[in-house]
């Protein structure tokens, strides 16, 4: 049988790849940087064929040694999820946990959740990232997350699902609006005023258009933002209407005097909020143990949403 690269040796040349200089690469890997360019030769080695370009000023990966990467990221990753599957028969949710939640989620689900989940899992430590759906799919391919709360429909490829809840959404007006007047509005209501939204990323802007079947067309759309709680704060001084998801209804509009909830019909649920990760690891029946009780906080965060009416 050929020689094989090492997994450290793989771990090298990930790290350099990321950082693009072996003194940051040494640093992440926990090795001095003569260790690492000494690894990084034996990978070479062993693969018969030059991976980085050296000078005295700069280091270049080459275009094979990136490609080479990509796939030691797959490999370093199959190899962590092998550990975990050997450590799976004795372990139950303890240890450090990196969880992605989306902006849209997180402040009305994560803080309750960090109660429960405690209670819950009293030896586990959450670490939370929070980013657009896109960066937090990309971190957990790469293994840079372990599991992420994001919300569907949206395209997760092979990666394994399990669904906390679905939720509507709610028109956030003006109190003032002519549509104030109504105890329920309509998505044609909506297509004919003006809109604040979410700026693209956001994947609750999406959600919300494709509730109310607005289509392609959104010449109504007259401000995006970064933030639900800036888009509230506008509508609260008259500028145009927004679309909320039904958990962030207590949290950006309680205190707000100058803005009104109603529902919108008639549509179904806009979105499913959902636990993924890798359908390769090893922990996906504490994944799903863990979503077990996000379920229960994210049953509760909704059943709260409807509380505020008016």
């Amino acid at each position: 049988m050929n020689a094989l690269p090492s997994p450290r040796q793989l771990q090298y040349l990930v790290m350099l790849s990321e950082t693009g200089h072996f003194g940051r690469a040494a640093d992440r890997c926990n090795v001095t940087q003569s260790t690492l360019s000494a690894g990084l030769k034996e990978l070479e080695a062993v693969l018969g064929t030059p991976l980085v370009e050296r000078t005295k000023r700069r280091v270049v990966v080459t275009p094979l040694g990136r490609a080479i990467a990509a796939r030691a990221r797959e490999i370093l990753r199959y190899l962590e999820d092998m550990t975990d599957l050997a450590a799976g028969g004795s372990r139950k949710l303890a240890g450090p946990l990196s969880l992605g939640v989306i902006p849209t989620v997180a402040p009305y689900v994560i803080p309750p959740a960090m109660a429960a989940v405690r209670k819950a899992f009293p030896d586990l430590q959450l670490f939370l990232r929070e980013e657009q759906t896109d960066q937090l799919l990309a971190r957990l391919r790469q293994g840079d997350i372990d599991i992420a709360l994001i919300a569907l429909p949206y395209d997760i490829g092979d990666l394994a699902a399990v669904s906390l809840g679905e939720e509507d959404l709610v028109a956030c007006l003006p109190a003032r609006h002519v549509l104030a007047a109504h105890k329920t509005v309509t998505p044609a209501m909506l297509s004919k005023t003006p809109l604040l939204t979410l700026e693209g990323g956001h994947c609750w802007r999406e959600h919300a258009w494709a509730a109310c079947r607005f289509g392609s067309r959104r010449a109504n759309e007259v401000f995006q933002a970064t933030s639900l709680p800036t888009i509230v704060q506008m509508v609260a001084e008259g500028l145009g209407v927004t679309l909320l998801p039904r958990i962030a209804v207590p949290a950006e509009t309680t205190g707000h005097k100058g803005v009104v909830i109603r529902p919108v019909a008639p549509i179904g649920p806009a979105r499913d909020i959902a636990l993924v990760w890798r359908a390769t690891s090893a922990r996906a029946e504490e994944f799903t143990k863990l979503g077990a009780v996000l379920r229960q906080v994210c049953a509760a965060a909704i059943a709260k949403g409807h509380g505020r009416r008016a």
